[in-house]
């Protein structure tokens, strides 16, 4: 895969070196023929976790992170995208509830969970949703319910492109970094470019274009 596809997820990935944990990308799951409600034309195909890491000091759920990636130029709308998996919508061509099938499907809920556990011995962990660009209350969505429930009770945190630039940055040196991004970052920084913070919440819906 070239930079340009993913760089958001290298970028989640140097942030989470930065922090001290173990990376591991593209992690495949999918339900047991055996889960209930078992459809072997939708349910035999895997998805994945696009970052699966662990920290060695730390303990529970703060240990492991479950990054799920969305790097669309528009911005992460959690009002709208609430509403699309409440209502099952079609968004480009596909339903949500198989766009968001760990969050709205118990089977591959129980995948997801499953998955994290066989990787890191862990039945605790977050569910981390990265996203260029934040719109609306991120609080919606790590406090709504049906994700908290589908995830056996496992926290969920919301963090943005400009997050993960601004730590990164704080601990980059003048030493050349040894990754694409870290010196990419570098380079940056030297030349005075930085990112802006993050706007102050919004708690007004701000329409979606694209999905």
């Amino acid at each position: 895969m070239s930079q340009k596809e993913d760089i958001l997820e290298q970028i989640v990935e140097e942030y989470l070196r930065h922090q001290g944990f173990f990376v591991q990308r593209n992690v495949k799951y999918k339900p047991n023929r055996l889960d209930e409600g078992y459809e072997s034309k939708s349910d035999s195909v895997p998805s994945d976790i696009d970052v699966l890491a662990i920290h060695p000091l730390r303990s529970g759920a703060d240990s492991v992170l479950a990054v799920n990636i969305k790097s669309w130029q528009s911005g992460f709308n959690f009002k709208t995208v609430i509403a699309e998996i409440e209502n099952n919508m079609r968004v480009a061509g596909r339903s949500s509830e198989r766009r968001y099938r760990e969050f709205a499907i118990p089977r591959w809920s129980l995948a997801f969970r499953s998955a994290i556990q066989n990787a890191t011995g862990s039945k605790l962990f977050t569910h981390v949703l990265a996203v260029t660009l934040a719109k609306g209350d991120p609080t919606l969505w790590e406090q709504y319910g049906p994700f908290r429930e589908a995830m056996a009770g496992n926290p969920l945190k919301v963090v943005t492109l400009s997050d993960m630039v601004l730590a990164i940055e704080e601990r980059l040196t003048t030493t050349p970094a040894a990754t694409d991004i870290g010196r990419t970052l570098q380079l940056f920084k030297a030349a005075g470019l930085r990112p802006r913070p993050s706007p102050p919440v919004q708690t007004t819906d701000v329409p979606d274009d694209e999905k």
